[in-house]
């Protein structure tokens, strides 16, 4: 574990920002080397699972998007994005020290083809973890979870499949979008992330991806961290990194001592980064 992400810690601006708009951007948290290794380990992937992917009668579709599940167990150029400093203790202090990896994904958003007319003119607005949003109860749910998106393309340019947010709205269980099924919500905005960025922002954040009318392919790698009680949401194969892991990467990626009952009810050897923190920071710097 880094002792560097205590230097970055949530700002009160920066929480306040989280709280109120549902997501935050953090500038350069990738220098430009590193992003250029983890855009190489994208197209080598998208070279290898595009082909796999069953296609359409119509034919190839290489201008489709391609969201890759557990990514970060198909290449380990991902890993360090798990507990990176500049990100990391962000999460912590939103979600505590009771947390896990659940969920990667790896989006691959190639042009669109000169021409193309969307099967539906408005951008498909959601909220994440499925049936979460229809079975757990009250208003607003529960957050559970956040994810952490890492760009490796420039989206400075609103015309690249950039993420759209409806800022503060994960606060509403449900969105009121115009009658006008061609009209998105007036107060949607198109994220600006440049490459090197990180945008970490709420499950219940009603989101959506943009179309990429550019001449760029845009490649984010999103990691979702959740309580442990938590499923997974990819049938995650990340056994290969634990021999050599730390105890609290290996937490995150999800080993439990004391197995079922270390997920909802830990002892301290099911959550090594609460002990981390509390030797650093003092019970009282550390969230419950």
């Amino acid at each position: 574990m880094d002792e560097t992400c205590l230097k970055h810690r949530l700002t009160d601006d920066e929480r306040q920002r989280f709280e109120d708009d549902g997501f935050l951007v953090v500038p350069g948290v990738l220098a430009a080397d590193r992003v250029a290794v983890l855009a190489a380990a994208t197209e080598r992937l998208d070279a290898e699972w595009r082909p796999r992917r069953e296609a359409p009668a119509a034919g190839s579709q290489a201008h489709e998007p391609l969201n890759l599940l557990d990514a970060i167990g198909k290449d380990d150029a991902f890993l360090e994005l798990l507990d990176l400093p500049q990100t990391f203790m962000k999460v912590v202090d939103i979600l505590g020290w009771h947390i896990q990896l659940y969920h990667s994904h790896l989006m691959i958003t190639p042009p669109l083809p000169a021409g193309h007319v969307p099967r539906h003119p408005r951008l498909h607005w959601h909220q994440d973890s499925g049936r979460l949003n229809l079975e757990l109860e009250g208003e607003p749910r529960s957050r559970v979870s956040l994810k952490v998106g890492f760009f490796f393309t420039s989206t400075v340019d609103t015309n690249r499949g950039n993420f759209h947010v409806v800022p503060g709205s994960h606060r509403m269980n449900r969105l009121d979008l115009p009658d006008d099924a061609e009209q998105d919500h007036p107060q949607a905005i198109a994220v600006r992330a440049d490459a090197g960025d990180a945008v970490l922002f709420d499950r219940r954040l009603w989101h959506a991806a943009g179309r990429n009318t550019s001449a760029v392919t845009r490649k984010v790698l999103f990691l979702g961290y959740s309580y442990r009680w938590l499923r997974p949401r990819d049938d995650m194969t990340v056994s290969h990194y634990l021999p050599g892991a730390d105890p609290i990467r290996r937490q995150l990626l999800g080993e439990s001592p004391n197995g079922g009952f270390g997920y909802t009810s830990p002892a301290d050897e099911d959550v090594p980064l609460k002990t981390w923190l509390i030797e650093r920071l003092g019970a009282d710097g550390v969230v419950p």
